[in-house]
């Protein structure tokens, strides 16, 4: 149901864009956002996006990172610019969905599968 893709290894200082589509029998889309886990730590959410575009970021990445969604191509958006080694993690993208479900509509949370980042030093 979702997709995540755009990681990679990049320089410390560069740039990544990450992209996460929702697929699938989808009434509509709620909140999103996106977490990563560096290894031997826990999951941290690290941007949120509501379904009106209210946005948070965790301090450590404000200023450098942007989260945007297009909800034409059910399609959320991680640019990443300045990254720093500890930037280095899996990213995954989450999101609340109202999906078809007993002839109505249920709530469901999914996650998207991870793509991982890494920035060299």
């Amino acid at each position: 149901q979702l997709q995540a893709s755009g990681g990679g290894l990049v320089q410390t200082g560069g740039s990544l864009r990450l992209s996460c589509v929702a697929s699938g029998s989808i009434v509509s889309i709620n909140d999103m956002g996106w977490y990563r886990q560096a290894p031997g730590k826990q999951r941290e959410l690290v941007a949120y996006i509501g379904s009106h575009d209210q946005i948070k970021y965790i301090d450590s990445v404000k200023g450098r990172f942007t989260i945007s969604r297009d909800n034409a191509k059910n399609t959320l958006y991680l640019e990443m610019n300045s990254l720093k080694p500890e930037d280095t993690a899996v990213y995954y993208c989450n999101a609340e969905m109202y999906v078809p479900h007993d002839g109505g509509v249920s709530s469901e949370f999914y996650w998207g599968q991870g793509t991982l980042v890494t920035v060299s030093s």
